[in-house]
């Protein structure tokens, strides 16, 4: 029987880009900024801490005391935001190893969460958060090791800098990788490297090409990619399961809908990320144990689960259905 210590979940909390936006127009995939929850071999990790990190730290008062490992891409708003509203970082008794790559002004993430934190932006300063945050500056290129989980980054193409991370544990890769812009007449090297044979990629789909392209409000050079771009990735690193994230605060329920469809029509094993949205990967050796009969199992048997609400069902990856249509007052 499978325990924590045998369990590689990614749990998705925030997966709108530049500003939260909730609304009648959002309510299916979510209005909170970037925030990915990974529990991997019994540990916890936290990629970015968007508002949808006060989300998932309600979540975690049920867990305490906590040990965490929070990784930053970089210190944009939407990226940062939450993180003085993460209830748990209050609380004496909780512990966070906090990373990030010092910014191109020498500035390191702890300084970028204090000034957040700061007169006259915030009444409270970072100071008085009593659970232990141990801060770690980390270089680009630089692998962190959590036990037997290996965190790696890569530098992306994004103003001020960005990067992207990849977890590997057992067998199983998962890859990280917003905010980015893909480069006009190449596939971004750092892009596919972080990507490579991935069983998930989480990829910065933020436009779609006619609005990356546009010649009335042209996004080129905004740091952001788009699905279409995600794709060409997604199968020139033979990913196992494309995950669209970063969505555009403009782009509503059924927009998100439509790029859906678009995408699964050219990668059929994708998923645009909602709140709420669960996905599972098996090792290996774990999965081989549980079929009892050696067969060789594929650690690219993700499953995906909706935790919205009371549904509690899984759905076999390739045949993931999309959050149900809600009826919602029009305003």
């Amino acid at each position: 029987m499978s325990n924590m210590q045998d369990q590689f979940t990614v749990h998705f909390w925030g997966v709108r880009g530049s500003i939260a936006c909730p609304g009648a127009e959002t309510v299916r995939y979510g209005g909170n900024t970037s925030c990915v929850e990974m529990r991997v071999g019994g540990h916890r990790l936290i990629f970015d801490g968007g508002t949808g990190l006060r989300v998932l730290g309600q979540t975690l008062l049920r867990e305490m005391p906590l040990e965490a490992y929070m990784f930053f891409t970089h210190s944009h708003w939407d990226h940062i935001q939450g993180f003085p509203f993460c209830v748990p970082a209050f609380i004496r008794g909780n512990r966070f190893h906090i990373y990030g790559a010092v910014a191109p002004n020498g500035s390191t993430i702890e300084q970028r969460l204090n000034d957040q934190m700061l007169h006259p932006n915030f009444p409270v300063p970072l100071q008085i958060m009593g659970a232990e945050l141990e801060f770690n500056d980390i270089a680009v290129g630089e692998p962190v090791q959590i036990d037997d989980i290996l965190v790696e980054n890569a530098l992306l193409n994004h103003p001020g800098e960005a990067v992207g991370y990849r977890v590997n544990w057992r067998g199983c890769v998962a890859a990280y990788v917003t905010d980015t812009e893909h480069f006009p007449d190449r596939l971004d090297p750092n892009v596919l490297w972080l990507a490579h044979e991935a069983d998930i990629l989480i990829y910065d789909a933020t436009y779609t090409d006619e609005e990356y392209y546009s010649e009335k409000s042209s996004k080129v050079g905004w740091g952001h990619s788009t699905w279409q771009e995600a794709v060409k990735v997604a199968k020139a690193a033979n990913v196992k399961k494309l995950v669209i994230f970063h969505h555009d605060p403009l782009h509503s329920d059924d927009f998100m809908d439509r790029v859906k469809e678009q995408t699964a029509e050219q990668f059929p094993n994708s998923v645009v990320a909602w709140e709420g949205l669960e996905l599972s990967l098996t090792p290996p050796a774990v999965a081989t144990d549980a079929n009892g009969d050696g067969a060789n199992a594929n650690s690219n048997g993700s499953e995906a689960h909706h935790t919205n609400g009371s549904s509690n069902s899984s759905i076999e990856a390739g045949a993931l259905a999309r959050p149900e249509k809600q009826v919602s007052a029009q305003i």
